[in-house]
């Protein structure tokens, strides 16, 4: 149900008098971002990339830094004008070819299809990213069946037909190839309001450590990124329609910041290159430590001021047993 303009007030008006609002951690400065491509240029020459999702958000920011590398780029998505669209852009501003493929994840006969065709123009894949997820925020008690699997056909079922289909059409014709899943940091804790989406992404990277300790014989690397907040319009449309909670968040990362799609791209980038050729099965949280934040008991502590500190340690000092 969109939240209109009264809520969202609400919203606000209960975060500032809550103390929740207040200017961005000072030392953001020590973590500014830098834009740019992180890998040397052609380090995916003659390669071929596919990623799903790669028409908007973070995967179109992996794919515009693997096509500036020099990879041969293959999007799909079920949106095939949004693909095209950027796959124009893109290839206007690095000078290589995008492909646009249509694709629905959720069905295996469209993943099929959908490689078929990427087969006849590029040639099979040597990194594939499953990027393509849905979510929305929702307590358990209200989720109805069809929005439990709205969520688990596209990031669980999606990323096993396209693993699975393009995976056995590689082991077939014996060729080595690099798989990377976007996950999340909940995937790993699980997480309130999101049971659907920790669940099939807690899902994803099982599949991906299996099929690391198994595929590994046939010249296949797995892999899965464990974004933080990130800031894309899709994402925080559905996530934080209030935009609200976003100072919230930032709060809470240690860093003092959100991360850049940017960011994500080079890590992707590296992770998917010959430079990451003994990487496999591994899980990279990429949160600006707001896991580790949120996990430590004790870690509010950091609120308490210097002359807090005093006053309590004088108490501690003050107390006399066990």
């Amino acid at each position: 149900k969109p939240i209109n303009d009264t809520s969202s007030l609400l919203f606000q008006s209960w975060f500032h008098s809550s103390g929740v609002l207040q200017s961005g951690p000072p030392q953001s400065g020590f973590f500014s971002p830098i834009d740019g491509v992180m890998l040397p240029a052609g380090t995916f020459s003659n390669r071929v990339a596919f990623i799903t999702g790669g028409g908007t958000g973070l995967g179109r920011a992996m794919t515009t830094t693997l096509s500036q590398l020099g990879a041969q780029c293959v999007i799909a998505s079920r949106k095939l004008d949004v693909l095209q669209h950027t796959a124009e852009e893109i290839s206007s501003q690095t000078g290589n070819k995008i492909h646009a493929v249509q694709c629905d994840v959720r069905d295996p006969q469209a993943v099929s299809r959908c490689v078929d065709q990427m087969e006849s123009q590029t040639g099979l894949p040597d990194v594939i990213i499953n990027n393509a997820a849905g979510n929305f925020v929702c307590p358990s008690e209200r989720l109805s069946p069809n929005g439990w699997k709205s969520i688990t056909d596209i990031v669980l079922n999606g990323t096993a037909f396209v693993t699975l289909e393009l995976g056995k059409r590689l082991i077939q014709n014996q060729k080595g190839a690099s798989f990377l899943a976007i996950t999340t940091i909940y995937a790993e804790s699980g997480s309130g309001f999101v049971a659907p989406s920790a669940s099939a992404k807690a899902g994803v990277e099982a599949l991906y450590k299996s099929l690391a300790a198994e595929w590994g014989r046939y010249g296949h690397r797995f892999n899965i990124i464990q974004p933080g907040p990130i800031r894309t319009k899709g994402a925080f449309s559905r996530m934080d329609p209030t935009g609200a909670f976003e100072k919230l968040m930032i709060n809470r990362i240690p860093t003092g910041r959100l991360g850049k799609p940017s960011e994500i791209a080079n890590l992707a980038a590296y992770m998917s290159s010959s430079y990451a050729s003994w990487m496999s099965g591994a899980v990279i949280r990429f949160d600006g430590g707001e896991y580790v934040s949120m996990a430590g008991e004790f870690n509010e502590l950091r609120r308490v001021t210097p002359d807090q500190w005093t006053v309590m340690e004088a108490m501690i000092r003050s107390t006399k047993g066990s």
